[in-house]
């Protein structure tokens, strides 16, 4: 970074500076976690069998240790290509109206909490409310170091059985939505759009019960011919803004594509065959009525506190989720 020229190419260098900061944050917290064990041993070799205290203070200090390399270690899990990136998730509402749309929003307070419990900043792209109430489909991006290698583990179909508040009757009501999540890629990932197998359409942002956001057709929809892939973006100032990050979500969610084709490509030389989570079969499901659990179908982990649960910490699921996807191989 000192040397002559580095900073000439404003983009190469920001990368540099991006991929150092990831760096930096795997090898400093292992560093740490040495320095301290070898102060903890060389404390404990000095220290006399009487003094109870001094010994209390190191048994402490060791158990804080433990916990904080159990947290490290965890972290080796998410040593995939883009785990490391910022992430963008898109939740879908199932059949079911306006109950299905109620569980989108759900989800995405549930998303959004997690997030902030993790420090990371969450920006909605595009978003399309419920007729009545809820949200039929959002798209967020969750800018933090490891936010993809994380929420990847959330990609699939949630299911939510409760008592319907928009149920006079009280009937018990199941829902489904769909979650996808694709890293946020960088702009000299190896992804070519051409013009020709771009359809563009410029739309009318909407908001709440359908009243238009603005005056202007500046929100944007990109298809691409070729896969039927489709982004859209209407949360920006301008069309400009909003097709800029629609192409952005378009040549992300085209990398991930070719990224799942190359993959069943190579399963088939060996003869084998990977389950894909299509919308359908569910990973998860949130019960509230007659009892509360919460269940992964994936990893057999369940609790009680649905609460907790739908307040963001969903660190337990996601990591029993990584570490099975790491014993599978």
């Amino acid at each position: 970074m000192s040397g002559e020229g580095f900073w000439d190419n404003s983009e190469s260098a920001t990368r540099t500076v991006k991929q150092l900061k990831q760096v930096k944050s795997i090898v400093e917290p292992w560093d740490a976690a040495f320095r301290k064990l070898e102060e903890l041993l060389d404390l404990s070799a000095i220290t006399a069998q009487q003094d109870s205290d001094l010994i209390s203070q190191i048994d402490r200090d060791l158990e804080r240790l433990i916990k904080d390399t159990d947290a490290l270690e965890f972290k080796t899990l998410l040593g995939q290509k883009f785990d490391a990136s910022s992430a963008i998730l898109s939740i879908n509402a199932g059949a079911g109206g306006t109950e299905s749309c109620d569980w989108v929003n759900m989800l995405l307070r549930m998303y959004t909490r997690f997030a902030e419990k993790h420090g990371y900043a969450t920006k909605t792209l595009d978003i399309l409310f419920g007729e009545e109430a809820g949200v039929k489909n959002v798209t967020i991006l969750i800018e933090g170091d490891y936010a993809y290698g994380y929420l990847k583990a959330e990609r699939g179909v949630h299911r939510l059985v409760r008592i319907s508040p928009f149920d006079a009757n009280k009937r018990r009501h199941t829902s489904f939505a769909s979650v996808d999540v694709i890293p946020e890629i960088e702009e000299d990932a190896d992804i070519k759009l051409e013009e020709k197998d771009l359809r563009i359409d410029v739309y009318r942002s909407k908001g709440a019960g359908g009243q238009s956001v603005n005056t202007t057709d500046s929100a944007v929809r990109i298809t691409h011919i070729p896969t039927g892939l489709v982004a859209q973006c209407q949360n920006e100032r301008s069309q400009h803004q909003n097709k800029q990050v629609a192409l952005k979500i378009l040549k992300a969610r085209l990398f991930e594509a070719q990224s799942e084709k190359k993959e069943k490509e190579l399963l088939k030389q060996y003869g084998t065959e990977k389950q894909k989570i299509e919308f359908g079969s569910q990973i998860r499901s949130y019960v509230m009525h007659p009892y509360n659990m919460v269940k992964d179908h994936r990893t057999e982990m369940e609790t009680g506190d649905v609460d907790k649960i739908m307040d963001g910490t969903l660190d337990e699921f996601i990591e029993a989720y990584l570490k099975m996807s790491v014993k599978k191989g």
